[in-house]
Parts: C-alpha cells; sequence; structure tokens
C-alpha cells in the first residue's frame, strides 16, 4: 500500500478522488432529504384538500352515504366520532394504519349513541356547531383498497356539526410518487456517482502527471550531474512561470553556486600544492647539502623556510575552517585596544582610535589586523596610520599607507586567494598571497565588510566594517 501511494501523482489523484466523494455523499443525501420533505409535504397538502372538502360536507349536514369523499378516487378517507368511532368510510377500503382507528367499516347506529360520552376527552379547540378547526395533523400510514396496499400521508381535520356532534375526518393520499422519486434520485446517484469519481480520479491523474512532467526530468537531469560528476551541465528550466519553473532556477543557481565553490577548491587545492612545494623544496635543499657538507649549511635560511611553512600551514588551516562554516563566538571586543596591541612594536605605524566594542572572535579580527598591517608595511615608503572610530551602527578601521596604492581594476582581485599584484610577485616579499583573502573572509563572517580604496597620503586604504556590539 504505501508502494501504491509513494507518489505525488497517486497521493493527490486520491486526495482529489475523496474530497469530491464525500462532497457528492454530502450532496447527494441533502438532495435526498429535500425531494422526500417537498413531496411529503405536496402529499400532506392534498390530503388536508381532501379531508377539509369531507369536512365541509359534515358541517352542512351532508348525510354519511352522500359524502362524494368516500368514493375512494382521491385516497381512502375515515370519518370518526368524538368516541373515536368509526361513523364513515371510504368505498372498498379493507384496512388502515397510521390514524385513531384501525377500524373499516362504521359501527351500528346503536353503539353511536351508547354511554361512553364520559370517556371522552377535550380535543384541545373549542368549535361552534358548522365551524371546522383551522389546524390540521399530519401523520404516515397505510391502507389497503381493493386487495392494494400502499403508502399514504394522512391528515386530520375536527369539525362540529349540528346533529351529530364532534367528528374527525381522517384523508389520505398516496406517496408512491414520494417512494419512487426517491428511488430514482437514488438510483441515478448510485450510477452516477462512481462515474463522476472515475472521470475525477482520472482527469486528476493526468493533470497532475503533465504537472509533474518537469519534476521528473529535473530529477533524471540530477542523477545524470551526480553520476557524471559534471557540475557544468544544468536541468531544463520549463516555460511556465511557476513553482516548477522557479524550482528549476533555483536548483541550476545552486549548480552553479556549487560549481563555483568546487572550481574554487580545486584551485585552492592546486595554488596550496604550489605554494607548499616551494619551501619544502627549498628546505629539504638545504638539509640534504648540509648533511653532505656541514660547513655550507644556511641555518638563518633554513630557519627562514620553516618559519614561511609554518606560516602557510597555519593560513591553509584557518581558510579551511572558515570554508567548513566555523562560526565566530560572542564575545565582546574592544577594537580600539585590539588595534593598538596589534600595532605595537611596529616601526612606522600610528593608531588614531576611539573606544568601540564589536562581538566576534578576537583571534579572528587580532589575525585580520595583522594581516592589514603585514600588507600596508609591505607596499609603505614610511608611514602607516591605522584608525578606529564609529559610524552609525557600525564600527570602521582603516589601514592606510603612503605607498603607491592599489590600482582601482585590482581592488576586487586582490582579495582573491593566491593572487599577488605585480609588485608583489617576490615570494619572499610578498607572501603567499593569502593574507587579504583570510581578512575578507573573517570580515564577512563577522557580518561585516572589508574594502579597498585610495589614502589620504595616495597609498592604499583598507576599511574594515563591524556591526557593533
Amino acid at each position: 500500500m504505501s508502494r501504491l501511494f509513494g507518489s505525488v501523482r497517486a497521493r493527490a489523484t486520491l486526495g482529489a478522488t475523496l474530497v469530491v466523494a464525500v462532497a457528492l455523499v454530502a450532496a447527494g443525501a441533502a438532495v435526498l432529504l429535500s425531494l422526500r420533505s417537498n413531496l411529503i409535504g405536496e402529499a400532506g397538502t392534498q390530503a388536508e384538500r381532501s379531508a377539509r372538502a369531507v369536512a365541509s360536507e359534515l358541517a352542512a349536514g351532508t348525510p354519511y352515504d352522500k359524502l362524494s369523499g368516500l368514493d375512494g378516487d382521491d385516497g381512502p378517507v375515515q370519518v370518526l366520532d368524538e368516541h373515536e368511532r368509526l361513523v364513515a368510510a371510504s368505498e372498498d377500503l379493507e384496512r388502515i394504519s397510521g390514524t385513531d382507528s384501525g377500524k373499516v367499516k362504521p359501527q351500528p347506529a346503536a353503539t353511536l349513541s351508547g354511554d361512553d360520552d364520559d370517556d371522552s376527552e377535550d380535543a384541545g379547540e373549542t368549535l361552534e356547531a358548522g365551524e371546522i378547526s383551522g389546524e390540521s395533523v399530519f401523520s404516515n400510514g397505510s391502507a389497503t383498497i381493493d386487495g392494494d396496499a400502499e403508502d399514504y400521508r394522512f391528515a386530520a381535520v375536527e369539525v362540529e356539526t349540528h346533529d351529530r356532534g364532534h367528528l374527525t375526518v381522517y384523508a389520505g393520499s398516496p406517496l408512491a410518487a414520494e417512494h419512487g422519486a426517491v428511488r430514482t434520485a437514488l438510483t441515478v446517484m448510485l450510477i452516477g456517482f462512481p462515474l463522476l469519481l472515475g472521470v475525477v480520479a482520472g482527469v486528476t491523474w493526468l493533470v497532475t502527471r503533465r504537472a509533474l512532467r518537469p519534476v521528473e526530468g529535473i530529477r533524471r537531469e540530477m542523477a545524470a550531474i551526480t553520476h557524471s560528476e559534471d557540475l557544468a551541465r544544468r536541468v531544463p528550466e520549463p516555460d511556465t512561470h511557476d513553482e516548477i519553473a522557479r524550482l528549476a532556477s533555483t536548483t541550476n543557481e545552486t549548480l552553479a553556486a556549487l560549481e563555483t565553490s568546487v572550481e574554487r577548491q580545486r584551485r585552492f587545492v592546486a595554488d596550496a600544492s604550489h605554494e607548499l612545494r616551494s619551501p619544502i623544496a627549498s628546505l629539504r635543499t638545504q638539509l640534504e647539502v648540509a648533511a653532505a657538507h656541514p660547513e655550507l649549511l644556511d641555518l638563518d635560511g633554513a630557519v627562514a623556510d620553516t618559519v614561511r611553512l609554518q606560516r602557510l600551514a597555519a593560513d591553509l588551516l584557518l581558510l579551511a575552517r572558515l570554508d567548513a562554516g566555523e562560526r565566530p563566538n560572542d564575545a565582546k571586543i574592544d577594537l580600539a585596544g585590539l588595534a593598538r596591541e596589534e600595532a605595537e612594536g611596529r616601526a612606522g605605524v600610528t593608531v588614531e582610535a576611539e573606544p568601540v566594542e564589536v562581538a566576534g572572535s578576537r583571534g579572528q579580527l587580532g589575525r585580520v589586523l595583522a594581516n592589514l598591517l603585514d600588507n600596508a608595511q609591505r607596499h609603505a615608503r614610511s608611514a602607516v596610520t591605522v584608525t578606529v572610530r564609529r559610524e552609525g551602527d557600525r564600527a570602521v578601521v582603516g589601514v592606510a599607507d603612503d605607498g603607491d596604492g592599489v590600482p582601482e581594476d585590482d581592488r576586487e582581485r586582490i582579495f582573491e586567494r593566491f593572487v599577488r599584484l605585480d609588485a608583489a610577485r617576490s615570494r619572499d616579499d610578498g607572501g603567499a598571497g593569502l593574507g587579504l583573502a583570510i581578512a575578507r573572509d573573517v570580515a564577512v563572517r563577522h557580518g561585516g565588510t572589508l574594502r579597498a580604496g585610495r589614502g589620504p597620503a595616495g597609498g592604499a586604504l583598507f576599511e574594515l566594517r563591524l556591526p557593533l556590539a
């Protein structure tokens, strides 16, 4: 069963069919009840009309054997006296139920004038001689006329006569039309409802299949992309401008971002391997020479290569943590104090700072300032200026030098990993090209920005903007 309804199409078809089925059953029941009520009401009206016609004749003094309503053409009629004894009935009436008397033959005159007056009860409405009650009482019953038994709707009307006392007239109207109409309507519903449900299920199945066809195309293409590992492929986008089209567009955007990320990782691995190869090869060469000729050991060079290798490994590990989504903590940091700490001991660096607090990782933000200062000192002629100030809800740290500055076309490219401008091609002087990339990644992780511009002295200006704590 779970496999049968394991698809969206099957569940949608089942759901739509069940909803329509419930609606049809409720509507059908309402129609049948309304039809039955209307037909019973019409039968009651006809029975009341017949009863009042006989009551009018009785009020006018018409003898029982002259009553026109007793011919049986309009239905069974009974007349009971105030002692509920039958005094008149329709021709060929054999049995009757649903009235106050089951008798079908009038009682002898002697029994109609006995001593049973004391047993009579007040019917509730006081009538004058020759007056007919304005209210009618309805009931359902059956009657057998000339061997044919049918169901009837009976109406009881009371009349006060001049010479025969208080009489009650019962007249019936057949319910055969009501039964036939209800049976016909029920038969039509029992035949039509399943056919209609079949049509609903079929249309829902086809419409859902057509609507989900692009989804199946997206699924097949995604499976092919997963199997081939070709992230350059894209899923088809239907020209429908609906949710499925937006799903396909979002999927392609995700694939594009994934392709960019994978390509970036591949370049990162290739560049990292290239950067690591140089100091390792240099260090190995020096050690091999020292092993063969100890007097030729360049100890300072070996230490420098080892330090460079250590810094490069630390940078790569930090980038790996940032790429893995490492989130900074929410510790409050005095940005002015941190700037003074990082500038301490650096020649030609001045700090102009006002107290500003931000939230984040002290170690990572200190690494950002250290990288910016290293970059500024590398390119400055004589002076580097660090400023810390508040602008609205942001803390702004500016690191400016008096060097040649950064060309406008390269002010974004310098934040890419392993990128060195022409003035910093030397690995010994320019580093591995990871400092600014790390600084921007840390700034973004802290909800801030890092941009390059032109400083007051004509050199480079790097502005770090972070949200206040």
